[in-house]
């Protein structure tokens, strides 16, 4: 049990990680596109290793299988961490990190639309209490940006689209996960998104584009790592050894890390206003899985 909560905490600061590192690559003048190629690049060989242990004495996968990993893999890991990035580039960390943690109500809200699956009182109450919490620090942040409050909205939308994108994934995935089990899809659906990732670059940039600071290139191999490949073991370890649902309330610290290493690591304001925002977005999504049991 306690081995279990230790490796869900750890994934989720490793994993809350990832914002702070993009935001310090981004100080030395690389953009969304060449930081996520190399992100990408320093990823692959450590989840198509994932993909080929996984699938080791395991059916081949049939035509619908590959279709379902390669649609899986552009939205859950390719197009919702691109927008991810994009977003990083005009918005703080902290704020970035409330948006996202906002994902279980995007599923549940597709779940309706999609399914006309019902949603209770008590979850719509979570949902509400959730949303003014990142309306609230967005438009702290706002106000802090002044002139630069459009860049700001830019930066929310795109993160918005990023956990849009996300939800697409997790809704579609069941069927999959069941037929091919979580580490082999995990493996083949981020193996086609650091493919795509790269892909994008050589369309979109020259080849020279990819001449950066050396501290691009730490920065991105410590994101591929410590913050990519390595919580996604330790939240599947701690989900074996504890469960989906104890490790998702354990991951409620992410958001509470991330703001707390940008105002360290990032010099981001720690205000009323961000501490305000954040406990009601936990308080929110605390309600909101609870009232979905």
């Amino acid at each position: 049990m306690a081995a279990g909560l230790l490796l869900a905490t750890l994934g989720a600061i490793a994993f809350s990680g990832k914002a702070i590192i993009v935001k310090l690559a981004y100080r030395h003048g690389v953009d969304a596109v060449t930081l996520i190629m190399y992100r990408m690049l320093f990823a692959l060989p450590i989840f198509a290793v994932m993909a080929w242990w996984a699938s080791r004495g395991k059916a081949a996968l049939t035509r619908k299988d590959w279709l379902g990993v390669l649609w899986l893999g552009f939205t859950g890991y390719y197009l919702a961490s691109f927008l991810d990035f994009a977003g990083l580039a005009h918005i703080s960390a902290s704020l970035e990190r409330l948006i996202l943690y906002l994902n279980p109500t995007l599923v549940l809200l597709m779940g309706l639309v999609l399914y006309q699956r019902r949603i209770t009182p008590r979850q719509m109450m979570g949902m509400a209490i959730s949303y003014c919490g990142v309306v609230l620090v967005f438009g702290h942040e706002i106000t802090l940006q002044g002139d630069d409050a459009a860049s700001t909205a830019l930066g929310a939308l795109l993160v918005f689209l990023s956990a849009v994108s996300y939800a697409v994934y997790l809704v579609y995935s069941g069927e999959l996960v069941q037929r091919l089990g979580s580490l082999r899809l995990v493996g083949l659906a981020t193996t086609v998104a650091c493919l795509l990732c790269l892909l994008q670059f050589v369309l979109l940039r020259p080849l020279s584009a990819a001449a950066v600071a050396p501290e691009v290139i730490w920065l991105s191999l410590l994101n591929a790592t410590l913050c990519t490949a390595l919580p996604v073991l330790m939240v599947m370890m701690a989900i074996e050894r504890i469960g989906a649902s104890l490790a998702a309330q354990t991951g409620m610290v992410g958001p509470l890390s991330t703001i707390l290493m940008g105002a360290v690591i990032l010099g981001e304001p720690f205000t009323a206003w961000v501490a305000a925002g954040t406990m009601l977005v936990i308080a929110g999504i605390f309600v909101f899985t609870r009232a979905g049991r």
